[in-house]
C-alpha cells in the first residue's frame, strides 16, 4: 500500500507546481502587458498637457473679460476655476498617460470644462444676452461634474462667498454737486434742436463742463473717517482640513492667514486692503487656498470681482411740453341804433372769436361811443338815454351786445353809437429741453433729479465701472424707468416728482 501511496503524491505535486508556474506565467504577461502599453506613444495630449492647456484657456479668458463679463459671467469663471483645480489635484500620478485612456467619467468632466470654457469665450467675444445665458447653462453642467467628485477622499471646493468685495469706504473722496444747467450751446452746423436728446459722446469733453459732478480728492484733514470692515470669506467643501493637521492658509497678495475650522467650512476674516482697487473699473481678485494632505499641500483658486471707488455716471435728459397763454385785444366795429321821435329800438348783434382763440370772459367791457338826440332839430345829447350792454350768447363762445338808443321826452329823437372790447386768448404749445449733465453716482448718497412738469419724453444714460454702458427711453405714461443693471437702484419720491438714483453695492445680480 505505501508503495502505491508514493507514486499518486508524485504527481499531485507536479500539478502543483505545474499550476504555480502557469498563474506566474500570467502574471508576468499581464504585467509586459501594461508596461508596454503604458510605454506605448500617446496619439492624442497626455493628462498633463490636457491640464496646461486649460488653466492657460482659464487663465486668458479672466484676461480678456471687461467689467460687464467680470460681474454677469462671474458664477461661470467661479466653477471653471473649480472644476480644473479639483481635476488636476485628482490627475497628479496620471500627468504622464495618455488622455485618452482615462476612464469614461473623468474624461466626461474634462468635457464639461471644455464646454464651459468654449462657451465664456462665445459670451467675451459676442457679449449678448443669448451668449450669457448659453456660459452660465454650461456652467450648471460643469457644476454637476464637480458635485460628482465630491464622493472620493480627495479636498474639494464646492463653493465659497461672497462673489463682490464691496467699495471701500475710506477713500477720502468729496463728490461735488453741479451747478444749475445752462442752455447747451449751438453745434457748429447750427443750434440744436429743441427736441433733441443727446449724451456726449465718450472721449469727448463734455459741452457744458460747469454741470459735471466728479469726485475729488479731499486733502487730509477732511478724509473720511470710516475705516472698511473687513471681509467675511466663507468655503464649502469635503475634506479641506484634515483631523490632526495645521489649518489651511488663505493668501490674497501680500496677506495670509490661517482658517477657522467648521464642519466641512473654512472661514477667514481678510482686512479690505488686502484686495488691489482700481478706482473707477472692476477687477478680478485671485485668492489662493492651501490645505496640506499628508506631506504635500494642495492649492486651489478662488476668484473674486472687486468693486471699484467710483461706480460710474448717468445723464437724463427730459423733454417737456407745455402751454403759454398767448393774448390779444379785440376791438369790435361800432354799431349805430336809431330810434324816430318817442320810440325806443335796440340793435343785437352776436361775435364769434378768430380760429384758434377764445374770449377771456373776465377782460371784456361795452363802450358808448357817442349818444345823440334832437328836439325840434336842436342838437342834444341829455335827450338820450340810450346804453350799450352785454346781453345773452346765441352759441356758445359768442359775444353778444346791444346798442340801445331811448328817449327821455315823447318828442324827442335819439341815436346811440356803441361797441365791445374783449381779451383774446390761445393755448400756444411749446417744447423745450432739460438736461441733467453728466453726473457721478456715489456708493453712499443717492442722486435726485427732479421731474420737470409736463414732461412727455425721457432718456437715462448710463455708464457703469467706466465701460458698461445703457441706454434707456420712455414717455411719461411709461412711469418708472426700467433700468436692469447691476448694482444700481432707481426709484421715485416726492410723488414722482424726483428720480433717485442710488448705486448700491449689495444690489448684485
Amino acid at each position: 500500500m505505501a508503495a502505491a501511496s508514493r507514486p499518486t503524491d508524485d504527481a499531485r505535486r507536479v500539478r502543483r507546481v505545474l499550476a504555480a508556474v502557469a498563474v506566474a506565467g500570467l502574471v508576468a504577461a499581464a504585467a509586459i502587458f501594461a508596461v508596454l502599453r503604458e510605454e506605448a506613444p500617446a496619439n492624442g495630449p497626455t493628462v498633463g498637457e490636457k491640464i496646461a492647456v486649460l488653466q492657460a484657456e482659464r487663465a486668458s479668458l479672466q484676461a480678456r473679460a471687461d467689467s460687464e463679463a467680470r460681474i454677469g459671467l462671474l458664477p461661470a469663471f467661479r466653477t471653471a476655476g473649480l472644476l480644473l483645480d479639483a481635476l488636476a489635484l485628482r490627475s497628479e500620478s496620471d500627468g504622464h498617460r495618455a488622455f485618452d485612456v482615462l476612464p469614461d467619467f473623468r474624461r466626461h468632466a474634462f468635457g464639461e470644462l471644455d464646454a464651459l470654457n468654449g462657451a465664456l469665450k462665445d459670451a467675451i467675444d459676442r457679449p449678448t444676452e443669448g451668449a450669457r445665458l448659453a456660459a452660465l447653462k454650461a456652467a450648471d453642467g460643469a457644476a454637476a461634474q464637480l458635485d460628482r467628485l465630491a464622493a472620493d477622499d480627495a479636498p474639494l471646493v464646492l463653493s465659497y462667498a461672497p462673489r463682490f468685495v464691496p467699495p471701500r469706504r475710506a477713500t477720502g473722496e468729496l463728490t461735488l454737486a453741479p451747478k444749475a444747467p445752462s442752455a447747451a450751446p449751438g453745434t457748429a452746423s447750427g443750434p440744436e434742436p429743441q427736441g433733441a436728446l443727446r449724451l456726449d459722446t465718450p472721449g469727448r469733453p463734455a459741452a457744458n463742463q460747469a454741470v459735471q459732478a466728479v469726485p475729488r480728492y479731499a486733502p487730509e484733514f477732511a478724509a473720511a473717517g470710516d475705516d472698511d470692515p473687513p471681509l467675511q470669506i466663507e468655503i464649502v467643501g469635503p475634506h479641506l482640513a484634515p483631523a490632526g493637521g495645521p489649518p489651511p492658509v488663505l493668501s490674497i497678495g501680500a496677506w495670509r492667514g490661517q482658517a477657522t475650522v467648521a464642519p466641512e467650512r473654512l472661514r477667514f476674516s481678510v482686512p479690505r486692503a488686502a484686495f488691489a482697487t482700481d478706482a473707477r473699473r472692476t477687477g478680478f481678485a485671485a485668492a489662493a487656498l492651501s490645505v496640506r494632505r499628508g506631506s504635500r499641500t494642495v492649492l486651489f483658486q478662488l476668484l473674486f470681482t472687486v468693486l471699484p471707488d467710483r461706480p460710474g455716471s448717468f445723464a437724463f435728459d427730459q423733454r417737456m411740453r407745455t402751454t403759454t397763454l398767448e393774448s390779444n385785444t379785440l376791438v369790435s366795429p361800432e354799431i349805430l341804433s336809431r330810434a324816430p321821435a318817442g320810440e325806443t329800438r335796440t340793435v343785437r348783434r352776436c361775435f364769434d372769436p378768430p380760429v384758434g382763440w377764445r374770449f377771456d370772459k373776465e377782460r371784456q367791457r361795452v363802450v358808448i361811443v357817442e349818444r345823440l338826440g334832437w328836439q325840434d332839430d336842436v342838437s342834444d345829447p341829455t335827450l338820450n338815454a340810450g346804453s350799450v350792454e352785454f346781453v345773452p350768447a346765441e352759441e356758445p363762445g359768442q359775444v353778444c351786445i346791444a346798442v340801445i338808443a331811448r328817449p327821455v321826452m315823447r318828442g324827442a329823437r335819439t341815436a346811440t353809437i356803441g361797441r365791445f372790447e374783449a381779451t383774446l386768448v390761445r393755448d400756444r404749445p411749446s417744447e423745450s429741453v432739460a438736461k441733467s449733465g453728466v453726473r457721478a453716482l456715489d456708493w453712499r448718497e443717492a442722486v435726485r433729479v427732479p421731474i420737470e412738469p409736463g414732461l412727455v419724453e425721457w432718456k437715462l444714460y448710463m455708464r457703469m465701472f467706466d465701460d458698461i454702458d445703457r441706454e434707456f427711453a420712455g414717455d411719461a405714461d411709461a412711469g418708472l424707468p426700467r433700468v436692469s443693471m447691476p448694482f444700481l437702484r432707481i426709484g421715485l419720491d416726492d410723488g414722482g416728482g424726483v428720480l433717485v438714483l442710488r448705486a448700491d453695492p449689495t444690489a448684485e445680480p
